[in-house]
């Protein structure tokens, strides 16, 4: 059922808001899915924070004026489905990899990030990076280390004087 003017300015609208939000983009070729199949993958990107959306590419293109996306425009060609990563940067290259996996007919055209457009293998970089929580636990990691190490080098002369007091103990007892 075609979309009246009304409702095609309500969609670029809705896009536009989603794109602004967004943290990156991944355009995948879905041809030869089935339903059950395209429902699956619905039901994931919610879960992972994802925006799915088919739509026609001149109303995306018009959605994605004044964001970082417009910078691919000119690639939204075809029968594409659209990955927008509202919570995470890597959402979406996760989801697509992952997907993509198990289903030969769905691959990855284009990866848009930071203002960039980069070709289709880039959902490999993209879906490598760390989630919120990982980035925050390595970020701890890398603030507690100094901390870990001057309490092992203050405690280490109290070590070493027990040590030797447990050796002396133990010549004694044997002698």
């Amino acid at each position: 059922m075609p979309l009246n003017l009304t409702q095609k300015k309500e969609l670029v609208a809705d896009l536009a808001n989603v794109a602004a939000k967004a943290h990156s983009l991944v355009a995948v070729e879905y041809i030869g899915l089935t339903v059950e199949q395209l429902t699956e993958l619905r039901k994931q990107a919610r879960h992972n924070g994802v925006f799915l959306k088919v739509a026609k590419n001149t109303l995306i293109r018009r959605a994605v004026v004044g964001t970082d996306y417009a910078c691919a425009e000119s690639q939204f060609s075809g029968p594409l489905m659209y990955a927008f990563s509202l919570e995470e940067p890597g959402a979406a290259g996760r989801l697509v990899k992952e997907f993509a996996k198990a289903n030969t007919h769905f691959k990855p055209r284009l990866v848009v990030v930071g203002g960039k457009a980069y070709p289709a293998s880039h959902v490999e970089v993209l879906a490598a990076l760390p989630t919120q929580e990982q980035a925050l636990s390595m970020l701890l990691n890398v603030l507690s280390q100094p901390a870990t190490m001057l309490a092992r080098l203050l405690a280490e002369p109290v070590l070493q004087l027990a040590r030797v007091t447990h050796a002396v103990g133990r010549q004694k007892q044997a002698a």
